[in-house]
């Protein structure tokens, strides 16, 4: 697939009309994305594990991420469905790493899927699929 905004574009795009996400872009190239989040001690839930809405939430950055960054800016496409399967304990002191492909990009929808890791860790913590719609106004693309 065609990549048609930058890594530096998204990461300024995310952070003006997303300035509550700590979500990091960290690559955006032909055959995926890879998002990033840094964890806090305000994210752990008892037992010292990543709470699983964190871990939905950069599933979610990385798809939507994954679909602007082919299809541009359009900041009202939206989630229609988000599916996580939590595998393992994500580690408290990593940053949670994102690597997000497109299975399935049309004109009205898009499908893909996000494997969650623990920075530094070959297993993945989290497997997550999803679906975003993509609106059909042309003026819902913003140029940068």
């Amino acid at each position: 697939m065609t990549v048609v905004v930058t890594r530096e574009e998204m990461a300024a795009f995310l952070r003006r009309e997303f300035p509550q996400t700590r979500v990091s872009v960290e690559a955006i190239e032909a055959d995926g994305i890879v998002v990033a989040h840094d964890i806090t001690e305000a994210e752990l839930r008892p037992g010292g594990t990543v709470s699983g809405p964190v871990m939905m939430a950069l599933a979610d950055v990385a798809l939507y991420v994954a679909v602007l960054s082919r299809i541009g800016l359009v900041p009202l496409a939206v989630t229609t469905s988000l599916n996580i399967n939590f595998l393992r304990k994500p580690l408290a002191d990593r940053r949670l790493i994102g690597r997000c492909r497109l299975m399935k990009l049309g004109k009205s929808l898009a499908v893909g899927e996000v494997w969650l890791y623990s920075e530094g860790q070959e297993e993945p913590v989290a497997h997550a699929t999803g679906t975003y719609s993509i609106p059909r106004r042309p003026d819902a693309v913003v140029t940068v």
